[in-house]
């Protein structure tokens, strides 16, 4: 088996044709994409008619399922939750803010598979942010000021009691299975910039959407300091814009990329299901 692997031209990403996921992969492919992923950090495979099974053994290719809390997974599959949105629903668009995955958790997951089901005819792309690049090209003044740094990531303003998916938003009619909890409003400190586990790289690592502050700095401080982080490591010429198709996987790399959602598809359902990949 032979994969084609070609770059989108764009600040991270390759689409990669040649496999089939619906079917066991050898090592030595599973390898490839591997070094694929490391490399382009977002990987697409398209066409590619995958059932549950098919997208959680993909999944365990490259480490052990993630932990997903505050969203219910779909039924017989515990490691699988449903993006989903009706086409009536008039809810905020989940997860429309740039972030990276569960990264209030003490050991946040490597990576995400997303499977396209059912994709609108237009809208809904995926942003995804290179941070790699984004500390590369980072002014020298705005650098120093986070070398040796911690943030400090929470769930608390998205999946609180009070938080945007807590209990106000069970009234606008939201289609996926939110749980909001308490537990939420625990924190955990990271790194602001830290080494890549896999490819050793430095990288920027988190984004406004979880950290909320800083540790040793007050809140106007921490604010000051973020919100001229978010700008700089959000700017266009570190974005890829994903676009998606029926049949589509999408793995990407959490521990150097943000990503984001996006609307722009009213009167349209859209179904996706996903997985985490844990911490190796």
């Amino acid at each position: 088996m032979t994969l084609k692997i070609a770059p989108t031209g764009e600040a991270c990403g390759a689409v990669v044709r040649g496999v089939d996921l619906t079917q066991p992969l050898a090592k030595e492919t599973v390898d490839e994409i591997r070094s694929a992923w490391l490399d382009h950090l977002v990987l697409v495979f398209p066409d590619q008619e995958m059932s549950d099974e098919d997208l959680e053994r993909f999944t365990l290719y490259f480490g052990p399922f993630g932990d997903d809390p505050f969203i219910a997974p779909i039924d017989g599959h515990e490691h699988i939750i449903a993006v989903q949105r009706a086409a009536d629903e008039t809810a905020p668009i989940f997860a429309e803010s740039w972030h990276t995955d569960w990264s209030f958790q003490e050991s946040p997951p490597s990576g995400t598979c997303l499977f396209g089901i059912t994709i609108p005819p237009s809208g809904g792309d995926t942003l995804f942010s290179n941070q790699y690049l984004a500390l590369e090209h980072m002014p020298s003044e705005l650098r120093s000021r986070l070398e040796g740094r911690k943030a400090v990531h929470s769930a608390r303003n998205a999946y609180a009691p009070g938080g945007m998916y807590g209990e106000a938003d069970k009234e606008n009619g939201r289609s996926m299975t939110i749980i909001a909890s308490s537990d939420a409003e625990a924190t955990q400190t990271h790194d602001v910039i830290r080494t890549h586990s896999e490819t050793g790289q430095e990288t920027l690592f988190g984004a406004a959407g979880y950290i909320t502050g800083f540790e040793d700095m007050t809140d106007d401080e921490g604010w000051a300091l973020l919100t001229e982080l978010y700008r700089w490591q959000t700017r266009q010429e570190f974005q890829y814009r994903h676009k998606w198709r029926e049949n589509m996987l999408v793995m990407w790399d959490n521990r150097c990329l943000l990503h984001m959602a996006t609307g722009g598809y009213p009167g349209h359902a859209r179904l996706l299901h996903r997985t985490t990949i844990g911490a190796t």
